[in-house]
């Protein structure tokens, strides 16, 4: 018989393999990681000029806060130091060649109402007009900043040492200040001084006669007018000039007469 020849099933065709979903995944993860990367990078070179500025403009501000607070310290002490110099510089003054402010001597002033009403350390209301009126022969007006500091203690007592010959021939001698007549009272009592010390918290007197700072405080310096309202002395001085330019004066005087 014959042999009958049997047709074999063709091979099934394997499946499709799986690697293109690995290529695929592998080819996502590539970027996916590159995009980290990328990322990462900026954000760390960001990161180094964030921290660069961060300390750049920290490091100074600590620094600025102490010297600010260090400079306000140094300034207090500074504006110590220069009063305690101007203190020392005025007991050393001599004095002035010209007159002080808008007195000249020479001047004959109008008495009425000049340089406002004043106190007495002992609360009594006064003026230079009433002041000259009492007086025999005329007023010596010496001003000094402020009661019990060193140059101004200096100052009252060398008008105190030299009362007596200073008002010899009719002078009356007063101290001149913007102090209370509370610390003016103590002032005069503690230094056993002769005569009155004047009261002018308002420096409307002061002013007057030339010797106010600008803006505020008193300038140390001495003032003498007669009874007729003619200035005989107007000048800016220390503790000691004051008193040697009063002594002066009281010479003058008379060899005058």
């Amino acid at each position: 018989m014959p042999v009958e020849l049997r047709k074999r099933k063709a091979p099934v065709a394997p499946p499709a393999p799986a690697p293109s979903k690995k290529k695929v995944a592998t080819k996502a993860k590539k970027p996916a990681g590159k995009a980290k990367d990328e990322v990462k990078k900026p954000s760390a070179k960001a990161d180094k000029p964030v921290k660069d500025d961060e300390a750049t403009e920290s490091a100074p501000e600590a620094p600025e806060e102490k010297e600010t607070v260090k400079d306000t310290k140094e300034s207090t002490k500074d504006d110590t130091k220069e009063e305690s110099k101007d203190d020392k510089k005025d007991d050393k003054k001599k004095p002035a060649a010209a007159a002080a402010g808008k007195i000249a001597v020479g001047d004959v002033i109008d008495l009425e109402g000049f340089g406002g009403e004043i106190q007495t350390n002992d609360g009594e209301t006064t003026s230079l007009k009433k002041l000259l009126d009492d007086s025999k022969s005329g007023v010596v007006l010496f001003t000094y900043p402020k009661a019990s500091t060193p140059g101004c203690t200096n100052q009252v007592c060398l008008f105190r040492d030299s009362y007596e010959p200073l008002t010899a021939d009719g002078l009356a001698i007063y101290g001149l200040s913007t102090d209370s007549t509370k610390a003016n009272t103590s002032f005069k009592e503690k230094q056993k001084l002769p005569y009155p010390l004047l009261c002018d918290p308002q420096a409307t007197l002061i002013d007057a006669i030339g010797l106010k700072k600008q803006p505020k405080g008193t300038q140390r310096g001495v003032f003498v007018v007669n009874k007729e309202g003619k200035v005989l002395v107007a000048e800016a001085g220390g503790p000691a000039a004051t008193v040697d330019r009063v002594k002066a004066l009281v010479k003058e005087l008379k060899g005058e007469n």
